[in-house]
């Protein structure tokens, strides 16, 4: 027997031993892909790819599509969009430009898409910069790294409340739906802060979702719901004088971000690289057109199983995050001054401790974090940008001082006898009780009341409490390059006691100041 016979048997042997391998990672991943297909459907409905199949399309490093599992929300639609569909096909912009297969897989189950994640099922998991703090203890074992921002959630998410309910104020004592641990539950606990509520001050009705929540609202079990959108606006319409109370439209509060196993990362990083930046690109194009936007809109009702206005209208409640406001959130070049990553999971960190959802075991912000992979990306162009700057157009005092607000805190910032000079301690209360509500609702304006005691003259009392209401209006400006036309100065002198000036300890709780974000 010579040579060539030898040689062409073997490789028959290695053909025939491939395609029964082949075909036994095809049953494998069928099985799991089973297990994991919303009840009523199977696996072939939410199409992995041909694992192994002869007509399998290869991936740069992977060798099959690599698989991002979301949820329905359009904050996603960079990707989607990119991809031209949820499912691996020739028409996709990440295969055409990077070679690179990229599937979708909607999971909305919660603690299904973190099993799934933790047993290989899929490669990257939406989670959010706020409530990523409540599992990442959990976590830790698997070394997840964050990677990327898809999107600042800008309507998505807000709170329903009942017609008698006007203020953050007027919850107090109310019972209100939460999901727990949730963006939804981030929401509510800045507002509860935004108004000087604890949570104590309010009754908390724990729901499994927000779904769940809005369900308890339209069946008037509770007073308020924090829901999803469109969600809110059927409560609306499903309760006599409902209303919003609040959305996250104009905030900079809930931010997805996708995260990955450290293994998978140091063994692809150029597929991790080639997602982001098509993913980035992908948001570029749908933030500047509105025929991207639309046709986004349609490729997200196919694969959401959702219709074509809801889709879009999802899209619109977001801030698709561009390769610029990654770099802001991220805060690669160090000197971003606006709402950054590590800022919400630090704050988040601290409030879902107090109510043992997080603990201070929990990995700091630059242990789940991995940036050099956005550092591996190049995108330029006016396209690609960070999100402007918010401005203001100037109002006059009268409608400044007409505008309704939402929240009101009162804080006692202490002045010297006769003096406006915002003093150092002053300095402290601001940044820790009130600089980071107004960047988190960072389009809200702002109206800032001087109060005093009652003791020396009117005049006097009221020159002075405007003088020192003006006066912390410009700290924030200064020290967080808040536009000045944002804030309503007003000096209220002794006109508006919230205790008794006869005792000392009642003048001390009127020399205050109230911060208040109008609607």
């Amino acid at each position: 027997m010579n040579n060539l016979t030898v040689f062409s048997k073997f490789l028959i042997i290695l053909l025939v031993m491939g395609g029964l391998f082949g075909g036994y990672k095809v049953a494998q991943n069928q099985g799991w892909l089973d297990k994991m297909a919303p009840e009523g459907k199977q696996s072939q409905d939410i199409e992995p790819g041909s694992f192994g199949a002869g007509n399998q399309t290869q991936s740069t490093e992977l060798g099959r599509p690599l698989r991002v599992c979301v949820v329905t929300w359009g904050g996603y639609a960079g990707g989607q969009y990119f991809n031209r569909g949820f499912k691996p096909n020739a028409s996709s912009e990440f295969k055409k430009k990077y070679n690179l297969d990229v599937e979708f897989i909607l999971m909305d189950d919660y603690n299904a898409s973190r099993e799934a994640w933790k047993a290989d099922k899929v490669d990257l998991l939406w989670t959010t910069a706020d409530s990523f703090v409540t599992e990442t203890e959990a976590l830790e074992k698997f070394h997840p790294k964050v990677v990327f921002q898809a999107d600042w959630s800008r309507g998505g998410d807000a709170i329903v409340v009942t017609g008698n309910i006007n203020t953050v104020a007027d919850l107090r004592g109310k019972t209100v739906a939460v999901a727990e641990g949730t963006p939804s539950h981030t929401l509510l606990l800045w507002l509860l802060s935004a108004g000087g509520l604890k949570y104590s001050d309010i009754k908390v009705v724990k729901a499994p979702s927000a779904i769940d929540a809005a369900t308890y609202f339209k069946q008037n079990k509770v007073e308020a719901a924090v829901v999803w959108s469109p969600d809110d606006e059927d409560c609306v319409k499903s309760v006599a004088g409902a209303k919003i109370l609040k959305n996250s439209k104009g905030t900079s509060i809930i931010a997805d971000v996708f995260y990955a196993k450290q293994k998978f990362l140091d063994k692809y990083p150029e597929d991790v690289k080639h997602l982001i930046a098509g993913w980035l690109e992908g948001s570029a194009e749908i933030n500047s057109s509105d025929t991207a936007k639309r046709e986004a809109a349609k490729i997200l009702a196919a694969g959401l199983n959702q219709p074509e206005d809801f889709c879009y209208n999802a899209i619109n409640n977001v801030r698709l995050a561009t390769y610029g406001d990654n770099a802001n959130f991220f805060n690669l070049n160090g000197n971003y001054k606006g709402v950054k990553g590590e800022e919400l999971y630090t704050k988040m960190q601290v409030l879902y401790g107090k109510l043992n959802l997080a603990s201070d075991n929990s990995p700091t912000w630059r242990q789940v974090v991995d940036t050099s992979y956005l550092r591996g990306v190049s995108l330029n162009g006016n396209e690609h940008a960070a999100e402007g700057a918010v401005t203001f157009s100037p109002i006059s005092q009268s409608e400044g001082v007409a505008k309704e607000a939402f929240s009101t805190k009162q804080i006692t910032i202490t002045f010297a006898s006769g003096s406006a000079e915002v003093t150092a301690m002053a300095k402290r209360i601001i940044d820790l009780e009130f600089a980071d509500t107004a960047r988190g609702f960072a389009k809200s304006r702002v109206r800032i009341e001087g109060n005093t005691d009652s003791t020396g003259s009117i005049d006097l009392n009221q020159r002075l409490s405007q003088t020192r209401a003006q006066a912390v209006a410009n700290y924030l400006s200064t020290q967080y390059g808040f536009d000045r036309n944002r804030f309503i100065v007003v000096g209220n002198g002794p006109s508006k006691p919230v205790a008794d000036n006869g005792s000392s300890e009642g003048r001390e709780q009127n020399r205050r100041t109230d911060f208040e974000l109008l609607n």
